[in-house]
């Protein structure tokens, strides 16, 4: 899952109006922040393997470290603990914290059952992806819903705060879109580089969101 990510980071600003939405989307993305330098060091392996499911050409054969329920778990105390001791809000530290442990839960709904229980155990997952409707369905329902609250709980003061927004959020389905329509990647390391721009993603939701105000 793509967009549901983004879109749970969205929604979580009308919970943690003081964390930033590149927090929230680093949080909500973190597993898949994770995993590309571990991909590209040959510590994780994915294939390009067109058809294995509907939705996408990538069959994940082994990502125990990124992408098990246990180390999710794991990484979503240490998200929450680095969060509060940097600053100080308990509030926004659990937000983040669910935010990351999210993943999981989204993938488990999309993915085949390929996501570890934890490193070594049973693999499990519901396999969303092996219907294209729904997927665009579930994750299309999940984003608008996401940017609405978005736009809902925030007010734009400067043009990154409103242009920059809906930039980003075309950006986001037009990504989608050639992840389903395009051609598959040539290849792993070229799946590790590709995902490495997530964190401009990242970036790009911080700088939109001091363009705006969190309102009551």
């Amino acid at each position: 899952m793509f967009l549901g990510h983004f879109a749970v980071g969205f929604a979580a600003k009308r919970v943690a109006p003081r964390a930033s939405l590149g927090t929230l989307f680093a949080a909500a993305q973190f597993l898949d922040l994770l995993w590309p330098p571990l991909i590209l060091a040959g510590i994780e392996t994915v294939q390009v393997a067109p058809g294995d499911t509907a939705y996408t050409p990538l069959r994940f054969t082994s990502y125990p470290w990124s992408h098990s329920l246990l180390l999710a778990l794991a990484w979503s105390a240490i998200f929450a603990l680095a969060y509060r001791a940097r600053t100080g809000h308990s509030r926004e530290a659990l937000v983040v914290g669910a935010l990351v442990a999210s993943h999981w839960a989204l993938d488990f709904a999309s993915h085949r059952p390929d996501l570890p229980l934890a490193p070594g155990a049973a693999k499990v997952g519901l396999g969303l992806w092996d219907s294209i409707p729904a997927t665009l369905a579930v994750e299309g329902a999940l984003f608008a819903l996401g940017v609405v609250l978005y736009v809902r709980g925030t007010r734009a003061r400067s043009v990154a705060g409103r242009a920059g927004l809906w930039a980003l959020i075309a950006v986001l389905l037009a990504i989608d879109a050639a992840s389903l329509l395009g051609p598959p990647p040539p290849g792993p390391r070229a799946v590790g580089v590709a995902g490495l721009a997530v964190w401009l993603l990242v970036l790009w939701g911080a700088w939109v969101d001091r363009g705006r105000r969190a309102i009551s």
